[in-house]
């Protein structure tokens, strides 16, 4: 009896490694593998950023830059003193492709530091909020309240009049320092979940520091509602940004971007004559956005064992 009692426990012991549910960054492979429209999107999107930081290494930016006005609205295809528009030029004789590859630099360099800043200090005071609670937590979201009544775009458009600060870390600061109250409150109402379980009781009894039990106990426990907000995150302020530019308020005149290259449609002659001058950035955006938002559909269904695929 003793010897088929261990050989059972071997068995179990043997089984339990596949028995056991996947976690972390098992969970989210397992789910793009099985999502192959957003593993195709996740490849995309990789091979959109190595290309707008990679590309302008072998681009000559003085060229892409310099008005020539004796080429306006030159047709894609053409070859002009040696040069060829693959994407055609715009209204000051500029490339086209040129532009679009350093507007769209531009622009995501600003949502990737603008979503850094956002998620640094969101996470930073949602888990003091959630983890403390009581007067703390009061302080916190009345702070968060205030600036949620004040419509974000017109404090944007405001400060960057007053102070001039639309160059790219200027707009990045100012953007990101506005727009962190909706993390924050998302990490808030999973640190209040998170906080009153054992794990989190033990260690207050040990003594265990609350930097270290915020740090390392509770993040990496709410890690995966990070992560997806991070990525829907970047999605709405490379938009945020576009739609600045556009309106004329987020980079100056002669700093290309994604905005600024879609606002060049002002007349119906171009709309509907000269679409390569607007038609890149728009796609870019389109394609960009799509990608990112299935890949954020693939992250969220991980936080939830019952909508995950694998």
């Amino acid at each position: 009896m003793t010897k088929d009692k261990s050989a059972k426990l071997a068995k179990t012991k043997n089984k339990d490694p596949e028995s056991l549910p996947p976690m972390g960054f098992e969970v989210i492979r397992r789910e793009f593998m099985k999502d192959k429209l957003a593993l195709f999107s996740l490849l995309v999107l990789i091979a959109i950023f190595l290309f707008l930081y990679v590309a302008p290494y072998f681009l000559n930016l003085e060229s892409a830059t310099k008005v020539q006005i004796f080429n306006r609205y030159t047709t894609p295809g053409s070859v002009v003193d040696g040069h060829t528009y693959v994407l055609g030029a715009d209204e000051g004789g500029r490339d086209v492709l040129g532009q679009l590859i350093l507007g769209g630099r531009n622009s995501v360099s600003i949502a990737l530091i603008v979503t850094g800043l956002q998620m640094v200090i969101g996470v930073i005071l949602g888990l003091i909020s959630g983890y403390y609670g009581g007067r703390v937590d009061n302080v916190i979201m009345r702070v968060v309240d205030f600036f949620l009544i004040i419509p974000t775009i017109v404090l944007i458009i405001a400060i960057g009049t007053i102070y001039k600060s639309n160059d790219i870390y200027g707009l990045s600061l100012t953007i990101g320092f506005l727009g962190w109250m909706g993390v924050a409150r998302l990490i808030r109402t999973r640190t209040l979940s998170e906080a009153s379980k054992d794990y989190i009781s033990a260690s207050k009894t040990m003594g265990t520091y609350d930097w270290k039990i915020m740090l390392f106990e509770l993040l990496p426990n709410i890690s995966s509602i990070v992560i997806t907000r991070l990525v829907l995150a970047l999605a709405g302020n490379i938009g945020l940004e576009t739609g600045l530019s556009f309106l004329g308020f987020g980079l100056p005149i002669g700093t290309p971007s994604l905005g600024t290259l879609i606002g060049a449609a002002k007349t119906a002659d171009i709309i509907e004559n000269k679409q390569w001058v607007w038609l890149p950035a728009a796609l870019f955006i389109l394609v960009m956005m799509l990608c990112i938002n299935y890949v954020g559909q693939a992250l969220q269904r991980t936080t939830d064992a019952r909508q995950r695929l694998g």
